[in-house]
């Protein structure tokens, strides 16, 4: 068992394998972005051998991030190699859903357990706005596939500047399927510095004036700290991840692999341990070095993030580089 020097136990690592997309989100990868040269990406069998030393130490839970995951090919595959690392539980992903109604089967054969479809908006020219792209069918198309056949969770990050309304439409989604629809507080990372989130409080406060009081249901699901919440006559569930107004540090379990196979103990500061160059020293004892590294990167984890004292954060790279 993996534990920090705050007691935290230590089981969850999110994957980036990629700092492309196929979208240009406002907050996450605007225009005119520099890509990261393939050869400094790590290739899928360096992520299973990362995750393989991993699960030895007690992870046993697997996310895979982006950029957008499924723009790299084969990230099935990559779900299978994952899958059948001895100790590994759960393989998941996230997305922005364009691509995955195209590959889901694919995935699903693969082990996928669940997946994370990132949506800000049902409304197609908003959609368009917020994206840069067009593609708001495809991802309702992929949102209506997926549903009911692995646990699907809808995260969206509610923004001021117009689209206050949006949370009240995309909560339908978990009323007419069985989807949990989840709003996260917008951290001030990357190009998220420039925008304004709209506060979790306020968001229920709105969703209960459209739908009605809601019920904590104190089940959980995931990996996460999301908080759920539920509503008469909704198949699904409301959550909310309040990084701002609900800090949830104390229970903070995860690690997070960059696709240039830096180690990051917490979203919020630059410091990470480098795992790249042991990968590809064809030196003996690259377990036990990339084990120790992943030790030193447990033990690095701040007892809190500082997303409330911006002039504190110490990351200034996109979400995309570091992943989502």
């Amino acid at each position: 068992m993996l534990k920090d020097r705050f007691g935290r136990v230590i089981n969850y690592m999110r994957i980036s394998v990629t700092d492309r997309c196929n979208l240009r989100c406002r907050y996450c990868m605007p225009e005119g972005i520099e890509w990261i040269p393939m050869e400094q990406i790590l290739r899928y069998e360096e992520i299973a051998f990362i995750c393989a030393q991993a699960a030895g130490l007690g992870i046993d839970r697997l996310k895979i991030t982006g950029g957008e995951p499924l723009v790299r090919k084969d990230c099935a595959v990559l779900v299978s190699m994952l899958k059948k690392i001895p100790g590994i539980r759960q393989v998941t992903l996230t997305t922005n859903g364009v691509l995955l109604s195209d590959q889901l089967e694919g995935l699903l054969e693969a082990g996928l357990d669940a997946v994370n479809i990132s949506l800000d908006t049902t409304d197609r020219e908003a959609y368009r706005e917020m994206t840069g792209t067009d593609a708001l069918e495809q991802v309702m198309a992929s949102i209506r596939k997926a549903a009911g056949r692995l646990p699907v969770k809808i995260n969206c990050v509610a923004q001021q500047g117009g689209y206050e309304n949006e949370p009240v439409r995309l909560a339908v989604l978990a009323r007419d399927l069985p989807v949990d629809v989840r709003f996260i507080e917008l951290m001030p990372v990357g190009a998220g510095r420039n925008l304004r989130s709209l506060p979790n409080p306020q968001v229920l406060r709105m969703i209960e004036e459209a739908y009605g009081r809601t019920a904590e249901d104190p089940e959980s699901r995931g990996n996460g700290p999301a908080v759920y919440r539920r509503l008469e006559g909704f198949m699904g569930r409301i959550g909310f991840i309040s990084a701002m107004h609900g800090k949830f540090c104390g229970e903070c379990n995860r690690l997070r692999l960059t696709s240039t196979g830096e180690l990051k103990p917490c979203l919020c500061y630059a410091d990470s341990v480098g795992l790249r160059e042991i990968l590809r020293d064809n030196r003996a004892g690259k377990e036990e070095r990339v084990r120790e590294k992943i030790r030193e990167a447990v033990r690095m984890k701040p007892r809190a993030h500082c997303f409330e004292n911006p002039e504190d954060i110490t990351e200034n790279r996109r979400m995309a580089e570091i992943g989502g």
